[in-house]
């Protein structure tokens, strides 16, 4: 009787556990007085215990009932079953006996199976509250592939209005492209001896209403009453998916044009390569600057420079194939792939491309309502003629796009060895080069410049030389281009700009003491926000006049950064020094040049004076150069005079100075010095013969 009342109690949320304990002690007292009862006096007690139990169950069915309705059952059946103690304490005999224990059994029986039906469903209910709290997809399929549980999640996720809906289907009724014997095979996984779990899939599933779905599938075996069933967690991945995307788009694509970065080119140009080499066809590597955009983010910023770049990019995408791939490399340079073409053919598709990306480029750009001009150069390689890999290919296009940087810009080369050899040789010169100044490893010479009418020297051209522990002595032509283009000319120009200045303050009071000296000055040099600076400490702290120093520049220098140059020039035209237009008629020869940046000197290259005995067209061309410069005041100086012949044509010209190996080599400074003695000790110059 106590059972079924504290029974119900627990059930109906009335007693814990620890009210249970104290509940079930109190039975146990209740269990031993009945029984002493029972020995004691039994005519009376049985009926009455029946009447009570009866009363109880009449009691607890009546509270179990309205509760839940998975109580219902056994509720109904303690009901009966204690109206059929009551009936049966009152009316009993022992011919009824049968009756009521036939009754009191079924009754029994008919309760336990309404108390396992309840703990059962109780059971269930809370795993399914449980697995529906998940954040995560949830079923449980069979063998078959039929579904036995899902959560709500689940539903959701497969696009189902309730998880109720899923119980029942095949798992190919969730998925319209799983089929069976995919099914199946997954089932399998789980037999196979020695896996882990759980198992770890990821997918992107096809929905019902056609959306995809990324998916990652956990699944554990599940055993019950001796049957296998899987266990499969859904997480939802999309978040991880884009997450994902982007670190690919981070890892592969450049962010400033939208394009493959240099990783992605490495991969890409790999399998074109393989692709090339298994078909038997060619591929060819193009590798592009753009000429003067380090002037872009100077002048405009580096949010103008990005706009460039992406404007380029767009541009050189557009003249591409659609099979064509196209690739930041990094800073101002990009990579054509052009792959999959037919033998013999790589170096002629790569060639035309290459104009076209250069006329394109020539077209100038719109920035920031400003016109930008840039031009582009480039280098070509093909395989298998240059290269058989991709860091070779790539190697060998960035070998030939300096050659065209050095041919001067807005031009393309196709790689040979040579140019291999001239590379590694300018290696070798850059880790040379790398302390040669502090070691005191260069060293200048002088050359004279003398009046063409009177023989006075009244110039001398410094010119730097570099004898090498490494490499020996080494022409400025091989050194300079390295010195440029890692940036080393700025501390070597530096050491000419002092050490000349330091020579003509050491002439002083001899025959060279109103000397004018003359220095080559790089693009770079100009470009140095210092390089004022540097000028005027070298003059005041040697104690010189400004008209005794010179610079020379060349056509390409003038034209690399024409607002800076023209700015620069104009402020060492306020300070006095002269500017002077080196090898003239051998580069872009605009006649703007002369007007534009208000030169003082214009040296008319050695080639046209070479010439000037025997030809006609030679003869003329230099007659013209120095008719237009008395036009524009300028002063002329003719380079490479070799013989007296030459000599008395430029002087009968008007060319006002001269400077070759008729006059002098370039000599050490002393030597210089004993040379200006003896031409001062000299009567009256012959002009037609002023040589050492």
């Amino acid at each position: 009787m106590w059972g079924y009342w504290a029974g119900t109690q627990f059930f109906i949320g009335k007693l814990d556990a620890p009210d249970m304990r104290r509940v079930t002690l109190g039975i146990l007292l209740a269990s031993g007085l009945f029984s002493l009862l029972w020995h004691a006096n039994n005519s009376w007690l049985a009926p009455a215990s029946a009447m009570a139990i009866g009363v109880i169950m009449l009691w607890s069915g009546s509270r179990l009932i309205p509760v839940e309705s998975r109580y219902r059952l056994l509720g109904m059946t303690l009901m009966l079953r204690g109206g059929f103690n009551i009936l049966a304490a009152a009316t009993l005999n022992p011919d009824m006996y049968v009756v009521w224990f036939v009754g009191t059994t079924v009754l029994k029986i008919l309760s336990m199976l309404g108390l396992v039906y309840a703990v059962q469903d109780e059971i269930q209910q809370r795993y399914a509250r449980t697995i529906d709290s998940l954040s995560h997809g949830f079923l449980i399929r069979d063998r078959r592939g039929y579904v036995h549980v899902a959560n709500e999640r689940c539903a959701k996720l497969l696009g189902f209005n309730s998880a109720q809906e899923l119980i029942g289907l095949h798992v190919c009724d969730l998925l319209p492209n799983l089929t069976r014997e995919m099914a199946d095979q997954y089932f399998r996984r789980f037999e196979a001896e020695g896996v882990q779990y759980p198992l770890s899939d990821t997918a992107v599933m096809r929905l019902r209403n056609g959306n995809s779905l990324p998916v990652e599938l956990l699944g554990s075996p599940y055993i019950e009453r001796g049957r296998m069933y899987c266990l499969v967690q859904l997480l939802d991945i999309s978040e991880r998916k884009k997450k994902d995307d982007l670190l690919y788009q981070a890892a592969r694509i450049d962010p400033v044009t939208g394009f493959f970065n240099r990783h992605a080119l490495s991969l890409r140009l790999a399998q074109e390569v393989a692709h090339a080499a298994a078909a038997g066809r060619e591929c060819a590597v193009l590798f592009i600057d753009l000429d003067k955009f380090k002037r872009v983010n100077d002048s405009f910023g580096h949010a103008a420079g990005d706009e460039l770049l992406r404007t380029a990019a767009n541009r050189l995408h557009g003249l591409l194939r659609p099979c064509d791939v196209l690739a930041r490399f990094g800073g101002d340079e990009f990579i054509v792939i052009i792959p999959d073409l037919a033998p013999n053919s790589a170096e002629q598709m790569a060639g035309d491309c290459a104009d076209a990306i250069i006329a394109a480029m020539g077209r100038g750009f719109e920035l920031s309502y400003h016109a930008i001009s840039v031009t582009a150069s480039v280098g070509i390689a093909c395989y298998p003629n240059h290269g058989t890999d991709s860091d070779t290919l790539i190697r060998c296009a960035d070998i030939a796009m300096y050659e065209a940087k050095k041919a001067g810009r807005g031009e393309r080369r196709v790689f040979n060895d040579a140019m291999n050899a001239a590379a590694k040789d300018g290696l070798v010169i850059d880790g040379a080069l790398a302390g040669a100044v502090e070691a005191n490893e260069f060293y200048l010479v002088y050359q004279a410049i003398v009046n063409a009418h009177t023989g006075k020297l009244t110039k001398v051209e410094a010119l730097l030389r570099w004898n090498s522990p490494l490499l020996g002595p080494v022409s400025p032509d091989r050194f300079i281009p390295v010195a440029e283009d890692s940036g080393m000319i700025i501390p070597l120009g530096t050491w000419v700009l002092e050490q000349a200045c330091r020579q003509v303050a050491a002439w002083k009071r001899s025959a060279l003491d109103d000397v004018t000296i003359s220095i080559n000055v790089s693009a770079w040099q100009l470009a140095d926000p210092d390089f004022l600076k540097l000028v005027s400490q070298a003059l005041i702290g040697n104690g010189l006049s400004p008209h005794q120093l010179e610079l020379e520049l060349t056509e390409r220098v003038l034209i690399e950064d024409a607002a800076n140059v023209q700015a620069v020039l104009a402020q060492l035209r306020a300070l006095g020094v002269g500017v002077s237009l080196d090898d003239f008629g051998t580069g872009y020869s605009s006649l703007s040049y002369l007007t534009q940046f208000h030169l003082n000197t214009l040296k008319i290259d050695r080639a046209f004076v070479m010439d000037i005995e025997h030809s006609e067209r030679s003869h003329n061309l230099v007659h013209a150069i120095i008719a237009m410069g008395h036009s524009l005041g300028l002063q002329l100086v003719a380079e490479g005079v070799e013989t007296a012949g030459q000599a008395a044509i430029l002087e009968k010209m008007g060319c006002h100075y001269l400077q070759g190996y008729h006059i002098s080599r370039p000599i050490p400074p002393d030597e210089l010095l004993r040379f200006a003695d003896a031409r001062r000790s000299l009567a009256p110059a012959v002009n037609s013969d002023f040589s050492i």
